[in-house]
């Protein structure tokens, strides 16, 4: 049963540790001093860099671990299940949720005001960049790089929300604290339940366990995120509830959802020289979303590379049910996704692949499989 209240009130609760963070280092002034010291944290072995100021060591401290009820060997079927078929999570990602994002309007308008209306490969890269790190072998333990990524996450949604609301271009008392909890919960379904339906409506096969370890890490990090415990789910049924109820229902036209959902199309346009496959990007996302969203976003509609993109995912289902048995099929799929995110990874990052750093443990994984995107840049640190 959802509590409507408890969750209406999600949207006036943001990050009391790390605003209070935040708001030190802004009234001290040293916060391009702490930036340029993060910058370099970025394993989860790797000690606390002693430049920083006892506020931010002591954040640090107080959250580099996983919650106490954590199931590590859930952790790592959702591990497993990201090495076969996370290139093709990492395309619905980019094709589906941050579309689905965009449909948010106050989530949209955050955005706009905090990077603007023409760098979608910035908020791209940042939430490539998060899953890749979560999902790596031990992403919570020795070896993994996530738990800095996770804290270094909950600083910048902080900035932005001191940003936001000393700028006097938002109401908190009409809209809610920017980046709230409610926001989050809303972020975390859509990168976990939506992208799992999102797969399913391409013809990717995923059981009901693989999605439930999936959903699972999600919760994992939601925890270190910030979020109270109990305003995300326990289980991938209470999710799909509280997606439909939460997230679906706040989807809706905004100038700004609009504008950032034509900024993402004409990124990956970019993928495909010329004009001959104008239309294809539009058609996948269309493929992705749900028809209503698609439309409030303006997608375009082009019916032949519609049609082409349904036969594609005919193609894959048929592709799926022979995956076990015929390796030329798990090839074809493996390449397909590969080369799908390996070209979104170059668009990303302006050409130089090597600024997504896929986890070292993951990359090795992919590499040997035959399905890695980037195999020609180095090892990534991990």
């Amino acid at each position: 049963m959802i509590d409507t209240a408890a969750v209406e009130a999600l949207k006036f609760r943001g990050d009391p540790p790390a605003d209070a963070v935040i708001a030190d280092l802004v009234a001290t002034g040293r916060v391009g001093a702490v930036n340029e010291v993060l910058e370099h944290f970025r394993a989860n072995d790797q000690p606390i860099p002693e430049r920083l100021p006892d506020v931010v060591r002591e954040f640090l401290v107080a959250t580099d671990s996983p919650p106490e009820w954590v199931d590590h060997d859930r952790v790592a079927r959702a591990y497993e299940f990201f090495v076969d078929d996370g290139v093709h999570v990492a395309s619905v990602l980019t094709f589906g949720a941050m579309v689905n994002c965009y449909a948010h309007a106050r989530g949209a308008r955050a955005l706009c005001l905090t990077h603007g209306l023409d760098q979608p490969h910035r908020r791209l890269s940042e939430t490539s960049q998060f899953v890749m790190d979560m999902m790596g072998r031990d992403a919570f333990g020795s070896g993994g790089s996530f738990v800095p990524t996770i804290q270094k996450t909950r600083l910048i949604h902080a900035a932005v929300r001191h940003f936001l609301t000393t700028s006097g271009r938002w109401d908190v008392a009409a809209d809610g604290v920017p980046v709230c909890q409610q926001d989050m919960v809303g972020a975390l379904l859509i990168f976990s339940v939506q992208v799992v339906e999102g797969m399913r409506r391409i013809g990717i096969s995923v059981t009901e366990a693989e999605a439930a370890d999936y959903y699972y890490v999600w919760r994992v990090a939601g925890a270190m995120l910030g979020i109270p415990v109990e305003a995300v789910p326990e289980s991938l049924e209470e999710a799909r509830e509280l997606s439909a109820a939460l997230v679906e229902t706040a989807y809706g036209p905004s100038p700004e959802g609009v504008v950032l959902t034509r900024h993402l199309l004409d990124l990956y346009e970019n993928l495909f020289p010329g004009k001959v496959f104008d239309g294809i990007v539009a058609a996948m996302v269309r493929q992705v979303v749900k028809p209503e969203v698609a439309d409030w976003m303006q997608v375009p509609s082009a019916r032949g590379w519609a049609g082409v993109v349904r036969a594609g995912t005919r193609l894959v289902r048929a592709l799926e049910r022979t995956e076990d048995s015929s390796a030329l099929a798990t090839t074809i799929l493996d390449r397909a996704g590969a080369l799908l995110l390996g070209g979104s990874v170059r668009t990303l990052t302006d050409g130089q692949s090597t600024t997504l750093s896929i986890p070292a443990d993951l990359k090795q994984r992919w590499e040997a499989a035959g399905r890695c995107p980037l195999p020609e840049s180095p090892p990534a640190t991990p």
